[in-house]
């Protein structure tokens, strides 16, 4: 179906989707929509009000707006009518130019102006009031809105839907079609997946077999074992594997051979001591090491002052700290790189506390100090957490870099550095290898740096193991806390969590106290015990409760406990509800954020509350904690239920309450790791609900993978160089 018309008014636009209303003058529905107005929407590129539009789709019933024409491509229609190419060349697409000079163009060459502004612009010179200024803007204007037009239009018959099309003729213009030509696979990027572009490459007759794309299907198979698994580097033979897993069909090897040369000679792969990089990831562990290693070797820096300020600080805490703690806070100002390492209850944020205060006191007199240290975690919640226990402004890692998360670059890079003396990063077990090398290449490099982790909680979501390899390197002031503070509290919850790491199972530490408690069930049975658990808790603060659970898709997985669980702590009274795809949700649903969203100032992770749902508008407030963000369609997907979520979600947060399911069910997820990382968010009281034989799996089961890193190796190799020189 098509319509054609005249592009009247905007009603609303966003990101390139826009809804319109067009002034029908011909369709093949019904000739009665002819002459009317009707309302349109869609993903459009350089569409001006006044347009003459062609538009393929169907009409639509929306439950507040009615019927309505959606379009799934487009054509842009130059007028070939007098009053047409008057109200065309009059519009905004032409600054400058207005009726009366329309007109007379017009007049001097009537339905052939279009022809002579395109081909012979030189002869508008003959019409009074004309300037070469408005000539340029007639044919220069022209010509680009003739590209766009017949760009769009060759994009949509390829196979590239409207929006598509739209986002790659803003990114590329006219190049887009040179990309296509010579090799499509060249679009791959953050919004065309490698599937997708797949797809048209076959369909438009590329062979199967095309160095075109095996060389993007190795490069695909290979960011995906390093952002899936987490390794940085591969072999010669696992990469040829993954290929043919990929394409479901052997290749010539002599090929595989061929292609493998030649993306390493075009800077794709990097091909160092027998592995193979991504080259990206590759220069990014360097850079981690080359930076690290400077930072170690800089000359220690004596400041009699410290242990002055470090007793006076001790008193007005009344803090006592131990041999460990006072080495870690004193070597924070004499070096220029630390490790503090140690579980949970050993007092790290004690001793971030201790040398925030240490640098106050030492910069009292500079006003602008607080800009000179800076604080930094990789999820909202634990820069959150940090900033409340040490009374210091914190910020997300992608916050300080200014992420803008639609090209996925940061502003704060190697040409646009921040300039602080001090920068301490908590929860440095989850920063990977791309986001630590994108803050270094964002500091100055004599900045000192302090990270502080335990490497026994799970590794980084993305590549590398940075933490733990720069801990293993020996080679770096690493200060490991052991003493167990809140142990002293009778705290069972970091004896267990200690068990936990060493590979003990002693169940005679359950229920011996009020803060770790077992509750025996099985699948069967669970719903009953869960909902039980439920009710006891269901009044406390959504911020001081999370219940935990290894796998989504179970029977007794994340989903389903989502829905007991919000039928116990939101039941229905009333409240005003949504449906997205199969979830409903109601205003007052505790809800935990997927993505980072910069801009709105919440990242994966935050938990928030659903205040206010507007049907009309399609829109839904959540409130982070006095932070509101509106959501509509668009990204609808941004959420979803929180009252159960991951273990890996919730690293870097802390909670006074702690659930956490553990059944035989979730084989494949028990894991030492896994229960231990769940287990160390718990500050006050933890439940598990579930089988024993499931806890004691997860214990014995050390079987994580191993992730392939060559960080400590690196670092090892400069120090060698070094003592060679």
């Amino acid at each position: 179906m098509y319509i054609k018309g005249i592009y009247k008014k905007t009603i609303y636009n966003s990101d390139n989707y826009i809804v319109g209303l067009m002034r029908v003058k011909d369709n093949d529905i019904d000739d009665s929509l002819n002459e009317k107005t009707i309302t349109f929407t869609g993903y459009f590129s350089d569409i001006n009000i006044d347009d003459h539009l062609k538009l393929n789709g169907n009409f639509t019933h929306h439950y507040r707006y009615g019927d309505q024409f959606t379009s799934d491509s487009y054509e842009i229609i130059i007028p070939e009518e007098k009053d047409g190419i008057i109200t065309f060349l009059s519009s905004e697409i032409f600054p400058g130019i207005g009726e009366a000079k329309a007109k007379k163009i017009y007049d001097k060459y009537g339905d052939n102006t279009i022809n002579t502004i395109l081909n012979n612009p030189e002869e508008l010179k003959e019409i009074k009031g004309i300037t070469k200024k408005n000539i340029d803007v007639l044919h220069n204007k022209l010509v680009e809105y003739q590209d766009s037009i017949e760009i769009i239009v060759k994009l949509n018959e390829y196979g590239f839907n409207n929006r598509d099309s739209t986002t790659l003729y803003n990114k590329y213009k006219r190049r887009v079609l040179e990309i296509i030509d010579n090799n499509i696979y060249d679009l791959i990027d953050e919004k065309f997946y490698y599937n997708k572009i797949d797809i048209l490459a076959l369909k438009h007759h590329y062979d199967f077999f095309d160095k075109r794309r095996i060389k993007a299907t190795i490069i695909y198979v290979m960011s995906t074992i390093v952002n899936d698994i987490g390794d940085t580097y591969l072999g010669y033979s696992d990469i040829y594997d993954y290929l043919v897993r990929a394409l479901k069909k052997e290749v010539l090897f002599s090929l595989y051979e061929e292609v493998m040369e030649e993306l390493i000679s075009e800077g794709k792969i990097i091909f160092d001591d027998n592995k193979y990089y991504l080259t990206t990831v590759y220069y990014a562990e360097k850079n981690i090491a080359k930076r690290f290693v400077y930072l170690n070797n800089q000359k220690l820096e004596k400041n009699n002052k410290i242990t002055d300020i470090f007793n006076k600080i001790g008193k007005y805490n009344d803090i006592i700290y131990n041999d460990k703690q006072k080495e870690a806070i004193i070597n924070a100002f004499n070096g220029h790189f630390m490790i503090i390492t140690g579980g949970p209850g050993t007092g790290k944020t004690t001793i971030i506390k201790a040398i925030v205060d240490i640098f106050r006191e030492l910069h009292k007199k500079d006003f602008s100090w607080e800009d000179k240290i800076t604080l930094l975690a990789p999820t909202g919640r634990s820069a959150k957490r940090m900033m409340e226990a040490v009374n210091f402004p914190a910020s997300t890692i992608h916050r300080f870099l200014k992420w803008n998360k639609d090209n996925n670059t940061f502003g704060v890079n190697e040409y646009n550095k921040v300039k602080t003396e001090m920068v301490i990063i908590d929860e440095a077990s989850m920063v990977d290898t791309y986001l630590m090398d994108s803050l270094l290449r964002g500091l100055y490099y004599d900045t000192k740096i302090i990270l502080v982790g335990d490497f026994n909680q799970l590794p980084s979501v993305g590549p590398g193991e940075i933490l733990k390899d720069l801990i293993l390197t020996n080679k770096f002031n690493v200060v490991e806390l052991n003493e167990l503070y809140r142990q002293k509290e009778n705290s069972n919850i970091i004896t267990f969590a200690y068990n936990i790491n060493n590979g003990i199972y002693d169940n005679s530490i359950f229920n011996q106290s009020d803060d770790l408690t077992f509750i025996q069930t099985d699948s069967y049975n669970l719903s009953e015990k869960f909902s039980e658990l439920c009710f006891a808790y269901k009044d406390y603060n959504y911020n001081d409760l999370i219940i935990l659970a290894p796998m989504y898709k179970t029977i007794n997985g994340i989903d389903n406990l989502n829905e007991i669980a919000r039928e116990i702590f939101n039941p229905k009274d009333n409240q005003n509800e949504i449906i997205i795809g199969d979830v409903k949700y109601r205003v007052g649903d505790k809800v935990i954020e997927l993505v980072n969203m910069p801009d709105d100032g919440i990242y994966n992770g935050d938990v928030g509350i659903i205040e206010q749902i507007d049907k009309e508008k399609s829109e839904i407030y959540i409130d982070y904690d006095g932070n509101i963000v509106k959501y509509n369609k668009s990204n609808y997907l941004n959420f979803r239920l929180g009252y159960v979520t991951s273990i890996h979600k919730s690293q870097g947060s802390e909670y006074k309450i702690v659930i956490i399911i553990m059944l035989n069910e979730y084989a494949r997820m028990l894991y030492r790791k896994l229960l231990y990382t769940g287990v160390t968010r718990a500050k006050k009281n933890l439940f598990i609900l579930g089988e024993e034989s499931a806890i004691k799996k997860a214990i014995n089961s050390n079987n994580v993978h191993i992730r392939n890193t060559t960080l400590l190796d690196m670092v090892n190799k400069m120090y060698e160089e070094v003592s060679i020189k």
